[in-house]
Order: structure tokens, then C-alpha cells, then sequence
């Protein structure tokens, strides 16, 4: 195999995409002494930036709610470009989708904690995340669509 045949995977930049933060009750939430409720939700998008290089984006987000009352509020994106080249294309979709959000969690993880923390409340750390259990469900959730949407016509 020549050098130009190797597959080439690398990462070009990461980078904090965006990042939003918001406290609607505040100051009164901050006499709360109960532990909110934290729901996360995961999101991760890929595209072509140009001929052999990629972007992934992860996006968190995070609502603490006390009953109805919302704590805080926050949403990062956390990005990546990365160089991929001679990979056969029924892999690309795997490594986009599974490989690069895994580069990407621990830093969107520290961004969250850090601007948790720095609101002013106690440290939220995001568990590991099997973003191959993830993928597999958006490409079933896919085919369910597609699947609904063939029997219509």
C-alpha cells in the first residue's frame, strides 16, 4: 500500500462553537437549598467543510428545574475539524457520528462545568456517553422515518 492509500484521520481544530447560559429566577433561585432536577439532551451534527476535511459539532444541554421554577439554563456547542482521507465511504458515516464526538465530550464536558460553576451553583459533570448506543438510535430513528414515510404515498 502507498502512503498516498493510507487512511488519514486527524484533528485540525477544536474549538467552543457557542456557549448560553441562563438564570430567569435569579437572585431569589439562589435561596433554594433543594438539588434541582437536570435533564440533559445531546445533540451532534457533521458536515463537508471541504475536500477531506469535516466538521463535527456537539451540542449539551442543560435544564435544572426545582418544580416549575428553572435554576439555570445551559447550552454549549462544542466543535471539531478534522482531516479525513482514503477511508471508505461506508465508514465515514461511523467515524463522524461515534469517533469524533468522542474527541469532542470531555471538552464540551469541562465547558459546562466550568460555566456552571461560575454562575454561582454547585459543579454539573456529564456522565461518559456511549455515542455508538446514540448513533445507533438516530440511524433506527432514520429508518423509522423513512419507513413512515414510504408507506404514506
Amino acid at each position: 500500500m502507498s502512503e498516498q492509500e493510507q487512511p488519514v484521520f486527524s484533528i485540525e481544530k477544536l474549538y467552543l462553537k457557542d456557549l448560553s447560559l441562563e438564570i430567569p429566577n435569579a437572585p431569589q433561585i439562589f435561596l433554594e437549598r433543594e438539588a434541582p432536577q437536570i435533564d440533559v439532551q445531546l445533540n451532534t451534527k457533521q458536515g463537508v467543510v471541504s475536500e477531506g476535511i469535516y466538521e463535527t459539532s456537539l451540542t449539551v444541554t442543560i435544564t435544572a428545574k426545582l418544580q416549575e421554577k428553572t435554576m439555570f439554563l445551559i447550552e454549549a456547542t462544542q466543535g471539531g475539524i478534522f482531516r479525513i482521507n482514503n477511508v471508505p465511504a461506508e465508514e465515514m458515516d461511523p467515524i463522524l457520528g461515534i469517533a469524533c464526538p468522542n474527541i469532542l465530550f470531555p471538552y464540551v464536558r469541562e465547558v459546562v462545568s466550568d460555566a456552571v460553576t461560575r454562575a454561582g451553583f454547585p459543579p454539573v459533570i456529564l456522565n461518559p456517553m456511549n455515542f455508538e448506543g446514540l448513533y445507533q438510535q438516530q440511524k433506527q430513528a432514520q429508518q423509522d422515518q423513512a419507513a413512515a414515510a414510504g408507506t404514506t404515498h
